[in-house]
């Protein structure tokens, strides 16, 4: 009887010692997939994104306007109801300098490091956000700046930070104003360290 016993206990801490490898590798082997999926480095999501240079800094392409859909009135003209793009800042353009847009955006966070936001409300409110994966630490992964807020984005570490932004009304140049720093400086000197740190001039 004893025997027995000793055997079923035996087993018991086979089956156990079993489970806890099992698990162990389970675990190594869902590390080791996500180690394989590896992030592209800068220049192949530039390469397979077809990415250029943007006039604000970073790198960016369209990849959606609502040719399907309304034509929207606005008091600049019509507009596409609906338009997207890729926005790629780096480590060698790692700026998104001050300008101000006509329509309401909504970025979306996808790879790479965590990109910084700044935004200067009418009213001279300053906010600030984060778009990134850590989300236990705040960052975010998806964020909406109406029109009409001064906007600044900064990649501070990392080789890149990959997002979209979805536009409406559809983005249109002549809808954006490249922040000057003179005229910034004299609305909101109440932020000139942040809007010296993010405009060219």
């Amino acid at each position: 009887m004893a025997t027995v016993k000793t055997r079923n206990l035996a087993r018991g801490r086979a089956g156990l010692a079993l489970a806890v490898l099992l698990a162990t590798s389970l675990s190594q082997g869902e590390s080791n997939m996500a180690q394989g999926l590896t992030m592209p480095d800068k220049d192949t999501v530039i390469r397979e994104l077809q990415l250029e240079g943007h006039v604000e800094g970073g790198y960016f392409r369209r990849t959606y306007q609502a040719d399907d859909q309304p034509r929207v009135k606005t008091p600049a003209g019509e507009r596409y109801s609906l338009s997207s793009i890729h926005y790629l800042l780096t480590a060698d353009s790692a700026i998104g300098h001050w300008h101000l847009n006509r329509s309401d955006i909504v970025h979306y966070w996808h790879l790479g490091a965590p990109v910084h936001y700044y935004m200067i409300h009418p009213d001279g409110r300053l906010e600030t956000a984060v778009l990134g994966p850590d989300l236990a630490a705040g960052q975010r992964l998806q964020l909406t700046v109406k029109g009409g807020v001064w906007k600044a984005s900064h990649l501070p570490a990392g080789d890149y930070g990959l997002i979209s932004e979805a536009v409406s009304p559809g983005f249109e140049y002549e809808d954006m104003t490249l922040g000057k720093r003179a005229l910034l400086l004299e609305r909101f000197p109440q932020h000139e360290e942040i809007v010296r740190a993010y405009t060219r001039e």
